[in-house]
């Protein structure tokens, strides 16, 4: 796969990759603001199995009693075609409860707007899950900074650049 990052029409995600040695091929589509699934609206412009398309979500973690954290903002990455088990991303993180982030915690947090939350080249590092679907597949495709702008990837390359754990954190 070729590394594509133009720096006028880079991003965060795609400055990270190239600067991780990461291959990956940036696939744009004309995104529709009316759309009411970003992940099912870049299946179908794209042409690819929606099992293939991931969205990132932020959620905030609750930690364990005893477990000396504090509660925090972390990344579950779920196919398109299910949700987020929130449940599930708690336990692989080794929580007591997690719910939804704010949207606005969620881009100020990443730098991306909702919509276009890529997992890579976030502005802090959080803690991720990679639902393990994404292992099934020789490339998966999560957005890349941008509504519009995917980028496809392999998934263990997506554990690598983001730190992600895999666990199955989708229903």
């Amino acid at each position: 796969m070729a590394r594509k990052a133009r720096s006028a029409g880079g991003t965060p995600a795609t400055v990270a990759l190239t600067a991780a040695g990461v291959a990956f091929e940036v696939r744009t589509y004309d995104h529709d603001p009316r759309a009411e699934s970003y992940g099912a609206e870049a299946a179908e412009a794209l042409g690819v199995d929606p099992a293939r398309v991931f969205k990132t979500l932020l959620a905030s973690l609750d930690p364990s009693p005893g477990s000396g954290r504090r509660a925090e903002l972390v990344v579950g990455i779920v196919p398109v075609t299910g949700q987020l088990d929130l449940k599930a991303l708690a336990r692989a993180l080794g929580g007591s409860k997690a719910v939804m982030a704010d949207v606005a915690a969620a881009e100020r947090a990443t730098g991306y707007v909702a919509g276009g939350i890529s997992p890579v080249g976030q502005k802090r590092a959080h803690r991720t899950v990679l639902d393990a679907s994404a292992l099934d597949h020789g490339t998966v495709l999560v957005s890349g900074g941008r509504r519009g702008f995917d980028i496809e990837l392999a998934p263990h390359d997506l554990v690598a650049v983001t730190g992600a754990v895999t666990a199955t954190i989708g229903r």
